[in-house]
């Protein structure tokens, strides 16, 4: 475990009942996000430190990794404490930034989701190879109610979320349940509570029966569409997040939003 405040790092054997006896253990990187007193808000310390755990586990001998949260939220999205007191043109790029790592790392991620997700945190999950989602939790655009729109992490959900689901969920900002998610392509499967860990786990197991090189150029295959509208857009949209948040209307949104 790292030295970290808000993300904690660790390396975890796969349980794997159906190997061989003599199989090796198959290790995984876990990475939790880890500031639930601010439901894991994207603040910039936070956002740095899950780069430098996302560049640990592209250099450890780690099979995959799997991407989760402490407390009772997966992420509430932009810090906007921090956003009010300091903007978002810095912070915008470093989310822009951990989106690609977790597009580019040479190993598969998986999002293990147990609470809510809003606005940013979606982009987490969306940037995700496989995200399993606890099927009781519900997730929202929030954005455009905040004079805001979901600017960054438009390059990672937009491949993912079908067109019309866009649409609906980015401009109405209304809150839609894991099924949803699922159903229009966000993540990969719901199933409940209780059989969140077994279902990464059984995702995790068919991980380890790949090779690492094969693993690493499937990804990369699979997200080389995705990367090369990443790195067209991504200094447009960084620089229309950080002029619409310092934007007179998102600043009163967002102050009455933190008054209540």
């Amino acid at each position: 475990m790292t030295d970290h405040n808000q993300v904690t790092y660790d390396v975890v054997a796969l349980d794997r009942p159906d190997a061989a006896p003599d199989a090796p253990p198959v290790p995984y990187a876990r990475i939790t996000l880890d500031a639930p007193r601010r439901r894991n808000a994207l603040s910039a310390a936070l956002l740095d430190e899950l780069r430098a755990a996302l560049d640990r586990a592209a250099h450890d001998d780690v099979h995959a990794v799997v991407l989760a949260a402490a407390g009772p939220a997966f992420c509430s999205g932009a810090d906007l404490t921090e956003a009010l007191a300091d903007g978002m043109t810095t912070s915008a790029r470093r989310l822009a930034d951990v989106l690609r790592d977790l597009l580019v790392l040479p190993k598969p991620v998986v999002a293990r989701v147990h609470g809510p997700v809003r606005a940013g945190g979606i982009g987490l999950v969306a940037a995700c190879d496989v995200a399993v989602s606890a099927d009781h939790i519900t997730y929202a655009f929030t954005e455009a109610r905040l004079a805001l729109a979901p600017a960054v992490i438009s390059l990672a959900v937009l491949p993912r979320l079908s067109p019309r689901a866009a649409q609906r969920t980015f401009l109405t900002g209304a809150q839609f349940t894991a099924a949803e998610a699922a159903e229009w392509g966000l993540v990969t499967s719901a199933v409940p509570a209780a059989g969140l860990d077994a279902e990464v786990d059984t995702v995790l197991a068919g991980l380890a029966a790949g090779d690492p090189q094969g693993l690493a150029a499937t990804k990369e295959l699979l997200n080389a569409d995705v990367l090369a509208r990443f790195d067209a857009h991504s200094d447009d949209v960084v620089a229309s997040s950080a002029e619409l948040f310092a934007s007179p209307r998102a600043r009163a949104a967002m102050e009455k939003l933190l008054a209540r």
